[in-house]
């Protein structure tokens, strides 16, 4: 017996009524509440689906996965609980509470041992053991390939679930292709057969062109790097780890009414769509790379502090962004041709190009409230040593 939910992405999803449990649990129901795309609905309005739609989708393309490759029914059920159970570990706002808790000491969203004496009890009605389970989330099991590896269903459902809800036509992919030419090897686990190399590589395209549409638009990110700055007013290493257990909503109050008045203010911004705008946002050309990505969190703050100063600002009036560089996309996968197994990469010439592409989407940011916009762009210029751009201008015949 199944149970159907009608999803928009995938259609009418079946739920094994073994897993009926697990999808009503309360860690399971949290995550209707947090958003997956944490704050790009500010930057695309539809951008409102779930960490709990996320879930379900991805259970639904791990089964697919599982029936195509021939697992047997209790390894079935053990990727299916593990497909549900992936993102338990997240907190408010997905990934932006995340970086905030990584500042407060070693955190992965991928554990969930820390809920083991909640969920064994519901595991055990299946036969799984949470060790298992947490082993394929964390991408430690032998089939953890199928929810954390190269094409893994978290990936394809992502893709595909974030491009619908926020209307860019960039994350399109043939999941429906890309499973049915995976097989389940012995010795080399999954692997792909080459009638699927083309769907592979459309699923790398959507990941580069998603990145500064959606991932990185420099809206949603100036709205996470204020919710980290609040967040880093508010909460110490003793409150943290229950801001973690909270939703969206529970989060955002939380701040809201912070003691510290910066950090309600930072918020409020947030919440009324009165974000921090650009004073600052060049590429890796304009800057000392090797420097500015080696700085730690109180030398990138000594930094911000200084701009602020040179600015005439308030110490919290000004952000400064250094992401770290995107790591580059590999395929481990190999690729069943014929009578031998070739590394993917062998068949993708594109995957280079495309990794240099994503290098250069990197972008340095100082953010700042409208008013203060020239005289810290003014200041950031002074206080970071970076390089005015350029024109080039045309030869006249």
């Amino acid at each position: 017996m199944t149970k159907q939910i009608k999803d928009p992405v995938h259609g009418y999803i079946e739920v094994p009524d073994e897993l009926i449990p697990l999808l009503d649990s309360p860690l399971l129901q949290r995550l209707h509440h947090i958003r997956q795309l944490g704050f790009a609905y500010l930057v695309y309005p539809g951008a409102n689906h779930t960490r709990f739609e996320h879930s379900l989708g991805a259970m639904a393309l791990a089964d697919k996965v599982c029936q195509s490759v021939g697992l047997a029914e209790d390894e079935r059920l053990l990727v299916c609980s593990a497909a549900l159970l992936h993102d338990i570990g997240h907190g408010p706002y997905s990934h932006a509470s995340e970086r905030l808790r990584s500042e407060f000491g070693e955190f992965s969203h991928d554990d969930i041992l820390p809920f083991a004496d909640i969920l064994q009890p519901q595991l055990d009605t299946i036969g799984c053991d949470i060790r298992e389970v947490a082993g394929i989330i964390s991408g430690t099991h032998r089939l953890a390939s199928i929810i954390h590896g190269d094409l893994d269903v978290d990936r394809m459902d992502y893709l595909l679930r974030d491009a619908h809800y926020s209307g860019v036509p960039y994350g399109t992919l043939d999941a429906n292709r890309l499973i049915q030419s995976l097989v389940m090897d012995a010795e080399q686990g999954l692997v792909l057969k080459d009638s699927g190399v083309a769907a592979a590589e459309s699923l790398l395209i959507a990941r580069t062109l998603m990145g500064p549409s959606v991932y990185y638009h420099h809206v949603s990110r100036i709205a996470e790097e204020m919710f980290l700055a609040a967040g880093r007013l508010h909460f110490t290493k003793e409150t943290i780890d229950a801001f973690m257990r909270m939703d969206d909503a529970e989060g955002s109050i939380t701040l809201l009414h912070s003691e510290n008045a910066a950090a309600r203010d930072l918020m409020m911004r947030i919440r009324t769509r009165r974000l921090f705008k650009r004073a600052l946002y060049v590429g890796r050309e304009l800057v000392e790379m090797p420097r500015l990505t080696r700085l730690d969190a109180v030398s990138r703050r000594r930094l911000s502090l200084e701009i602020a100063e040179t600015a005439g600002v308030d110490e919290n009036a000004v952000i400064l962004d250094i992401p770290p560089l995107r790591k580059d996309m590999q395929m481990q996968v190999r690729v069943k041709s014929m009578h031998d197994y070739v590394p993917f990469e062998e068949l993708v010439p594109l995957l280079p190009l495309m990794n240099a592409t994503r290098q250069e989407q990197w972008r340095l940011g100082v953010y700042a409230a409208p008013e203060n916009l020239d005289a810290v762009r003014t200041a950031a210029y002074s206080v970071l040593g970076v390089s005015r751009p350029t024109k080039q201008g045309r030869l006249e015949f």
